[in-house]
């Protein structure tokens, strides 16, 4: 097992003094000790909490010191923390069917963000983490954005959840959206199969998806039963709300207030745990589903020292704080700097459970050994980031990335937005380039002149997977792609 190192802020500053009082000497002899002990007998319970645009600087245990993140900063303390984790897409459908199914989205067919419009979304041939935990018996259950499609072929209970509570798309697809207040009809409220509201009042959002998630996790430890669930956050997406019981603690804003109570959420979640003992055989998983939206301002979050945010495939776009806890089988304060990519999460949680993979293929990998310790050593040769229906935009080996040349959006320049309304987007070109993300997480010295043997084994590889998955940037058909499902639509 490799050595457990203390956390650190991943590009080298020092941490909060909060984070520093849980990390002396006796942390580090209690990882060591806990490092070395066997899992709990039985099948492990799972919670993954995925948030909504979180970006990769926004809570304590990655480097954000103006606003309190306890319980987030304890799982680092007492878990795993990955430093080069990566959604596959920087949007929101896309990126949660890659969670989902292990699959690049685009190999499901599912592209960008769906909305009220779209008349597709997952198809019933995939096979999703639900589906997964279900074919052992495990109770499911998802509480927060699905947007995976949002006709009924396509809600949770038909894909492996026992119970759904929440929104069927992203919470501004309604008719106060300040960009277009007329693109939108009103946001409905989904709790089984059934819409039971409209224009729901979101300052409630993040307090009841806790409350219906810790709810069922007391239940199934009543009745013995092991448990997924998938806490799918739908802040802090904007437009951004936070409860009135918890509005101005963070003492930094609006945002502040948001991420401080998500992470009062992840306390809810872990006290349940402990109170009803199931806390030392549960795994708990906490990243979010791309970077933070930048052109909102003030009401957006930080990628820190990576480059760019949302939408793009950048690092600021795709590179998210990842966090694991698991009392007693995780090394304690240990930190996983090898890239791994939440394509990898349903094969990883499939051996935890001794599950059966799907019978198509997947693109994810069994990263457990990572989680562990055991290895330091990617099971990928190269990650790839999709973006816009099909672009292959960039390729991830070791320790390159490479970009192919596309048009990508920034705020570079532009006046930020302000109190919910977005500043404006301009767009630039980037060629064919090459950064060394271990010398530069910044992404600023394009280095493909000085190492052209790695653009050409980079592009090799862009190349094998487009014959796969296609090419929109260079007219390429995949050739191993699948259709989402899809409803008749009457003309």
């Amino acid at each position: 097992m490799s050595a457990v190192r203390p956390v650190t802020v991943s590009w080298g500053q020092p941490k909060a003094a909060h984070m520093r009082v849980c990390l002396p000497v006796l942390l580090l002899m209690l990882a060591a000790c806990s490092a070395g002990r066997s899992a709990p007998e039985g099948p492990p319970n799972v919670v993954i909490m995925f948030t909504d645009d979180l970006g990769y600087a926004d809570i304590g245990a990655f480097g954000h010191l103006d606003y309190p993140t306890p319980h987030l900063d304890r799982m680092a303390a007492e878990g795993v923390r990955f430093t080069n984790f990566y959604v596959s897409q920087p949007v929101c459908s896309a990126s949660r069917a890659s969670l989902l199914t292990g699959n690049y989205a685009n190999r499901i067919g599912i592209h960008n963000a769906l909305g009220p419009g779209n008349t597709h979304g997952i198809d019933d041939a995939e096979v999703t983490l639900g589906e997964l935990f279900q074919s052992k018996g495990y109770a499911t259950a998802i509480y927060g954005k699905w947007h995976l499609g949002h006709h009924p072929p396509f809600l949770p209970l038909r894909h492996g959840f026992d119970d759904y509570y929440g929104l069927p798309y992203s919470n501004d697809m309604w008719p106060f959206h300040p960009e277009s207040p007329h693109a939108w009809g009103d946001l409905p409220t989904i709790d089984g199969d059934s819409i039971v509201g409209y224009n729901t009042d979101q300052t409630r959002l993040t307090t009841d998806v806790t409350d219906r998630s810790t709810a069922f996790i007391r239940a199934q430890a009543e009745a013995g039963r092991p448990f997924f669930v998938y806490v799918a956050h739908p802040m802090p997406h904007v437009p951004l709300f936070v409860s009135a019981e918890r509005a101005g603690q963070s003492g930094s804003g609006l945002f502040g207030d948001v991420i401080h109570e998500i992470d009062w959420s992840m306390g809810r979640i872990m006290d349940v745990l402990e109170k009803t003992g199931q806390a030392d055989n549960t795994l708990i998983l906490f990243t979010s589903d791309n970077g933070p939206w930048l052109s909102y301002g003030d009401h957006a979050g930080s990628a820190g020292p990576l480059r760019e945010g949302k939408g793009t495939s950048f690092e600021g776009g795709v590179r998210v704080p990842f966090l694991a806890w698991w009392p007693g089988v995780l090394p304690a304060g240990s930190e996983v700097s090898t890239p791994a990519m939440t394509i990898d999460i349903l094969p990883t949680l499939a051996g935890l459970i001794e599950a059966e993979l799907p019978p198509h293929p997947i693109d994810g990998k069994d990263i457990w050994p990572l989680f562990t310790g055991e290895s330091q050593t990617s099971p990928h040769e190269a990650y790839f980031f999709w973006y816009r229906i099909n672009e292959l935009q960039a390729v991830r080996s070791g320790p390159w990335k490479l970009y192919f040349p596309h048009r990508y959006r920034t705020m570079d320049g532009q006046e930020p937005g302000s109190a919910g309304i977005p500043g404006k987007y301009t767009h630039q070109t980037i060629g064919l380039e090459l950064f060394d993300l271990s010398r530069d997480i910044g992404e600023s010295a394009n280095v493909a002149d000085d190492y052209p043997e790695v653009v050409n084994r980079l592009t090799e590889l862009a190349d094998s997977i487009r014959l796969q998955l296609g090419d929109a940037l260079t007219d390429v058909e995949g050739a191993a792609t699948r259709e989402p499902g899809r409803i008749a639509v009457d003309r």
